[in-house]
């Protein structure tokens, strides 16, 4: 392996964009759940959830300045690193990000002061109403960014020339081919993996014998989330494992590990796959099974790896390794997520210590399948970038690798002190849970009040349209 320029790009984009990921995905599946415990509040006049928001509302400005902060590093690399890429597919991907700034991130922006300062200062139906907002600009930026992604995994909607890709039809480059399961799949996973942070809080707390009534409501929603998503992430998954099969064969013969296209697949459960013999070492497989995941019959066919070019191979233990993780990791999550709601269905949830004691160390679970699955799908595209666009080796700046080495190691140094005092930080918020002292002096119960006193509270902000009302008023 020679050790040069393009090779150390590669290591530190996927250096910044592991630290990057798992805070979008956090704040994603949190700002939905600040929303429903908000949604909640308002309908109950219940104050555990209203304490809940507060609580998980300190954790979600801390994860989302640290997501915006690695972010804004992603987005110079392409100009410092990747210079022809940009230059090659810039029109397409451009417009894109674009699109996911001015639509998601200013909205998230506009409405996040009211979310993150607005208690006790905005009524509370315009404070749950800023809760949702953000949710959905988290959920819009997604959007975006899994769309500008999966056009490089199969681009579509663009005509080439002079190497260089033009945009022909942006309905086809939004919703290109892969996009619409990967979305779903990256969405359903930062939902997952919020339910296991809120779970592992609130089993935390119970052991630890502290915030007992705050821990159990914890404990209740993850568990009914879990419960839920955790199987339809599996669906998801296996929906989105076809498409593979049919936008990205080299891809998916990585992932299983399949030379031979002479032969029906079989599932490997585990090998060591040797690249320069083009066979599987120490294999353990169930013949036919992947063949009938894939195409839906034990007989089919499919292209191998040893139908591709040397060159056109995407590396193969990276992306097999890296799947089998995530889909063990997604089955632990369904059997825990089952056993939690047997044990609530019998009324011994909170009894149970072992169960209990297991949930606290789960929330890194989401996690690691969030960056096993990015490794699979970044990794298994390769050697292209943009699939039949621009390959990778061909994207690298004109930059040398004492260059690269420097910044590497700059980023190295910087985001080890940065993240690590944002990690401590988030922990020392969880480790203290739900302030009780503000149940001391609660906010007006929503659920208690009457229409009219709501419809005052809104002129009071906007005013009734009778003279004198075009600006807000004092009293906000």
């Amino acid at each position: 392996m020679t050790i040069d320029a393009f090779l150390l790009s590669r290591i530190q984009f996927a250096f910044t964009i592991s630290f990057h990921i798992v805070f979008p995905a956090f704040t994603i599946g949190l700002s939905a759940y600040i929303a429903t415990l908000l949604g909640l509040w308002i309908k109950t006049g219940d104050d555990k959830f209203h304490l809940l928001a507060r609580f998980w509302t300190k954790i979600f400005a801390v994860s989302f300045a640290m997501g915006v902060v690695s972010g804004i590093v992603l987005s110079y690399q392409f100009g410092t690193n990747w210079s022809r890429f940009s230059s090659a597919v810039g029109n397409v991907i451009g417009p894109l990000i674009g699109y996911e700034v001015l639509t998601a991130f200013f909205l998230e922006a506009s409405f996040l002061g009211v979310m993150l300062f607005g208690w006790k200062r905005v009524p509370p139906w315009l404070h749950c109403l800023s809760a949702f907002i953000v949710a959905g600009g988290t959920a819009l930026s997604g959007f975006w960014i899994l769309s500008a992604n999966s056009w490089m995994q199969f681009p579509a909607g663009h005509e080439m020339r002079n190497g260089i890709a033009y945009p022909v039809d942006w309905v086809q480059i939004v919703f290109n081919p892969t996009f619409p399961l990967r979305f779903m799949h990256m969405m359903t996973a930062a939902y997952l993996t919020t339910a296991f942070v809120v779970l592992a809080t609130g089993a935390r707390h119970l052991v630890a014998g502290k915030n007992v009534e705050s821990a159990k409501t914890m404990v209740r929603m993850a568990i009914l989330m879990i419960a839920i998503t955790a199987p339809t992430q599996a669906v998801i998954g296996d929906f989105h494992g076809r498409d593979t099969a049919k936008y990205q064969p080299a891809k998916l013969a990585a992932i299983e590990a399949h030379w031979d296209s002479s032969k029906p697949g079989a599932l490997v459960l585990f090998a060591w796959p040797d690249e320069e013999a083009g066979i599987n070492r120490f294999e353990i497989s169930i013949p036919g099974l992947a063949s009938l995941v894939t195409h839906g019959s034990m007989d089919a066919l499919f292209k191998g790896l040893n139908d591709f070019a040397p060159r056109d191979r995407p590396p193969v233990k990276i992306p097999f390794f890296a799947f089998r993780l995530m889909v063990g990791i997604g089955l632990l999550m369904i059997a825990f997520g089952w056993v939690g709601a047997w044990l609530w269905y019998r009324g011994k949830v909170f009894e149970e210590r072992r169960w209990l004691w297991l949930a606290q160390y789960t929330w890194p679970l989401g996690f690691t399948a969030i960056l096993s699955g990015w490794f699979v799908t970044e990794v298994g595209r390769q050697p292209w970038l943009a699939t039949g666009v621009i390959r990778s080796v061909d994207a690298v700046s004109p930059v040398t690798t004492l260059q690269v080495a420097i910044s590497l190691a700059l980023f190295f140094c910087v985001y080890s002190v940065v993240f690590t005092a944002g990690i401590l930080l988030i922990n020392r918020l969880i480790d203290k849970g739900p302030d009780q002292t503000m149940t001391k002096d609660p906010p007006e119960q929503p659920s208690k009040r009457s229409l009219k006193a709501v419809q005052g509270e809104a002129s009071a902000l906007f005013g009734d349209g009778s003279p004198g009302d075009d600006k807000i008023q004092p009293a906000i």
